[in-house]
């Protein structure tokens, strides 16, 4: 089996940092990043941090995505458009449903649960561990011109030809059988 690469077929983007206070890079998420559904759970959406991003660039968007959930597409848990050039970090809990931790003008899409806000992990019972691809995407135009309940996946294509980098993050999560 070979393991699915969300960035396989992508154009290729320059690469910048984004670390967490929430979570480490290729470390399991704290029960507040999983699902409200799942014991512990919190639907808290993460501390993001972004440096060196490349010139030029004129927003950011930032999606968290599940790419081993079982559904044949994956699973959007997360999904925010417009933000300034001049944000580099967004609150942890800034993905609540009132979306009160974002700067002015970024706005959260629905996720893949079609509600617009951060959901957390929550992979089923004995499935094996999920990888949680936390990106921040750097992009050359102000506002990606998507609407506001547009999908993430939407939202994907529409950014593939303005993405000029690419920070990514992995987080992980099991539950177990």
């Amino acid at each position: 089996m070979s393991v699915n690469d969300p960035f396989a077929r992508l154009p290729e983007a320059a690469s910048f940092t984004v670390t967490s206070a929430t979570v480490a890079d290729g470390s399991a998420w704290a029960p507040e990043q999983h699902s409200s559904g799942v014991p512990g759970g919190k639907d808290v959406s993460p501390h993001l941090t972004w440096t060196g991003a490349p010139e030029g660039t004129k927003s950011y968007a930032v999606t968290v995505y599940d790419p081993d959930a079982p559904t044949g597409s994956g699973f959007w848990h997360w999904a925010v458009a417009d933000i300034p050039a001049t944000v580099t970090d967004l609150p942890e809990g800034a993905g609540d449903a009132t979306g009160s931790g974002l700067p002015e003008g970024a706005f959260q899409l629905p996720n893949d649960a079609r509600v617009a806000c951060y959901l957390g992990a929550a992979p089923p019972a004995g499935h094996g561990p999920h990888r949680y691809f936390v990106v921040v995407h750097a992009l050359d135009v102000a506002s990606i011109g998507v609407p506001q309940d547009a999908t993430p996946a939407f939202l994907g294509f529409t950014m593939s030809g303005h993405i000029l980098g690419r920070a990514v993050l992995t987080a992980t999560a099991e539950t177990p059988a």
